[in-house]
C-alpha cells in the first residue's frame, strides 16, 4: 500500500516533465542567431582549444567582445559553461569539430554544426531545467492553495502559456534564469513551511547563484525571492537562522566559483564581464551596461503593446492579477502576494530600463521573461479562488496561450525586429503555411507538417495519461 502511493506520488510530476521536456526539445530555433551562436561557438574553442577567444568565429556573430586585440563571448558565462559536456560528446560522437566546418555566417555546412550541438545542448540543459520549474510550480501551486488543480493551472501556464516554451528551445539565458528562479520559489516556500530547512536553502542559494551566473539580470530579477526568505525566517530561532542562512550562502558560493573562475581565467580578474567589451553596441556603455532608468511608454509596450507586449503573446497571464490580490486580501499569503508582485514588478520595470528593450529579434519581451515565474503564483490563486464560471474562462484563456505559444515555438520564437505585429504579420502565416522547425524535418527529412503531426501525437499521448493518473489520483484522495 505504502509503495503504491508513494509511486503514485511521482507519476504525475513524471509525466509532467516528460511532457514538457518534449515539447522544449521537440521544436528548434536559428542557430545563426548571435546570442546562441556566441555562447557556442565559445563552448567550441573551450572544448577543442582550451581558450575562450573565439578569434576564429569573429565573423560569424555580431554579439562579442574584444579585449587587447583578441574576440570573446560578450555574455555571462553560464550557458556556455553548462555546454561544455554536450559539445564535447557531440563532437566525440559526430568525429567533427570546429576546424572542419567554414567560419563563415551563414553558411549552410556551419550552420548545421551549431544546430546540432544547440539541439543537445537544450535538450540537457534548458528543456531540463524548464521541466523541473513547472513540477516546482506544481507542488508550489498547490502548497499555497490547498488546491492540486491550482497547482497544475499554474505549471501548464507557465510551461505552455507563454513565451518560456519557445525561449527554452533556443541557447539564450532568459528562459534557464526564469526556470532556476521558479526553483528557487518553490525552495524558499518548501524550507519555510516544514519542511528540512537547511537542505532546500541549499538549493534556493545555489539556483539564485547559478541564475545571476547564467544572466547578471537575475541579481536584481531574483532578489524578491531571498528578500522573501529572510522574511519567512525572522521570527526563527537564532541558531536556526543562522544555520539555514550558512547552507543558503554555501549553495549561492558554489554557483559563483564558476563564474569568478572563467572571469579570471579569460580576462584575469575575477570581477571583469565580457559586457565590458561589447563591440557594436554603443548603448552598452548607457548607465549600467545599457540599465539607466524605466520609461513609462515602454513599460507599455513591453505589457501592452503588439510589437513587444506580453499580454498578445499569454494571454493566460491577464488572470494573475487577480490572483495575486487574493493572496494579499488573505493575512496568511499576504507576504506570497507582495513578493509575486515586487517580482513581477521588477521584471518589466528592468526591461523598460534596459536600452535595448525591444531584444532584436524576439517575440514578446524576452528580458522580462522572469516576471512568468512570479505570475505562475498568481495564475494558481486565481484557480483556487475562481468560481464555475470564471473557472471556464480561465481555461479559455489557457487554451488560447497554449495554441498561440504552440505556434510561436514551432514557427519562430525569434520574430525579426521589424514586424510592427509579429504575432499576426509573421508568426502566424508561417505556422499556417508549415514553415516550422522540428526534430523530424531538421534531422529525419520528413516535411516540418509531418514533424508537427509527430508531435501532436506524442504529446497527446502523455497529455493523455497525466489526465488518466490525475484523475485516479483525485479519485483515491476523495474515498481515502
Amino acid at each position: 500500500m505504502l509503495a503504491g502511493r508513494a509511486r503514485g506520488r511521482w507519476q504525475v510530476p513524471a509525466l509532467l516533465f516528460a511532457l514538457v521536456w518534449l515539447s522544449c526539445t521537440w521544436f528548434g530555433s536559428w542557430a545563426f542567431n548571435p546570442n546562441s551562436a556566441t555562447r557556442l561557438l565559445a563552448a567550441a574553442a573551450i572544448v577543442e582549444k582550451g581558450d575562450a577567444r573565439i578569434d576564429d568565429f569573429a565573423e560569424m556573430t555580431i554579439d562579442k567582445a574584444l579585449f587587447d586585440g583578441h574576440f570573446y563571448m560578450d555574455k555571462a558565462p553560464g550557458m556556455t559553461l553548462m555546454a561544455l559536456p554536450w559539445v564535447a560528446l557531440t563532437n566525440a560522437v559526430t568525429d567533427r569539430t570546429s576546424f572542419d566546418i567554414p567560419h563563415r555566417l551563414f553558411d549552410p555546412v556551419a550552420e548545421d554544426f551549431l544546430q546540432l550541438r544547440m539541439r543537445v545542448a537544450v535538450a540537457f540543459t534548458s528543456a531540463i531545467l524548464t521541466a523541473l520549474a513547472a513540477i516546482a510550480l506544481l507542488s508550489l501551486g498547490t502548497g499555497i492553495t490547498g488546491s492540486r488543480n491550482a497547482g497544475l493551472f499554474a505549471a501548464v501556464g507557465f510551461a505552455f502559456g507563454t513565451t518560456m516554451w519557445g525561449w527554452s528551445t533556443t541557447y539564450f539565458g532568459h528562459a534557464p534564469a526564469t526556470a532556476l528562479i521558479a526553483i528557487a520559489l518553490w525552495a524558499v516556500w518548501r524550507g519555510t513551511s516544514g519542511g528540512a530547512a537547511g537542505r532546500h536553502a541549499l538549493i534556493a542559494g545555489l539556483v539564485l547563484g547559478w541564475a545571476v551566473v547564467i544572466e547578471h539580470s537575475a541579481a536584481l530579477t531574483g532578489a524578491p525571492v531571498a528578500i522573501w526568505a529572510l522574511w519567512r525566517i525572522r521570527g526563527w530561532a537564532p541558531r536556526l537562522i543562522g544555520r539555514t542562512l550558512a547552507f543558503a550562502l554555501l549553495g549561492g558560493v558554489a554557483a559563483a566559483i564558476p563564474l569568478f573562475a572563467y572571469n579570471l581565467a579569460v580576462f584575469g580578474h575575477p570581477f571583469q564581464t565580457g559586457y565590458s567589451g561589447v563591440v557594436g553596441f554603443e548603448g552598452m556603455r548607457q548607465g549600467l551596461f545599457g540599465l539607466t532608468y524605466p520609461k513609462l511608454d515602454i513599460l507599455w509596450d513591453i505589457l501592452g503593446g503588439k510589437r513587444r507586449g506580453m499580454v498578445w503573446v499569454a494571454p493566460v497571464l491577464v488572470l494573475a492579477p487577480f490572483g495575486i490580490w487574493t493572496l494579499l486580501r488573505d493575512p496568511r499569503t499576504r507576504d506570497i502576494g507582495v513578493m509575486v508582485a515586487t517580482g513581477a514588478g521588477i521584471a518589466f520595470l528592468y526591461n523598460a530600463a534596459y536600452v535595448y528593450w525591444d531584444g532584436g529579434n524576439s517575440t514578446g519581451p524576452r528580458h522580462a521573461l522572469p516576471a512568468v515565474a512570479y505570475l505562475a503564483i498568481g495564475l494558481a490563486a486565481f484557480w483556487a479562488g475562481a468560481n464555475r464560471a470564471e473557472k471556464w474562462l480561465g481555461g479559455g484563456f489557457l487554451a488560447a496561450s497554449v495554441a498561440i505559444n504552440l505556434a510561436i515555438t514551432a514557427a519562430e520564437v525569434q520574430a525579426p525586429h521589424f514586424y510592427a505585429a509579429p504575432l499576426t504579420q509573421h508568426i502566424w502565416p508561417k505556422f499556417l503555411a508549415g514553415d516550422l522547425r522540428t526534430i523530424p524535418d531538421e534531422f529525419w527529412g520528413w516535411s516540418p507538417m509531418a514533424g508537427l503531426g509527430l508531435y501532436l501525437a506524442l504529446a497527446g499521448l502523455l497529455a493523455g495519461l497525466l489526465a488518466l493518473v490525475w484523475r485516479r489520483d483525485r479519485q483515491a484522495s476523495e474515498t481515502a
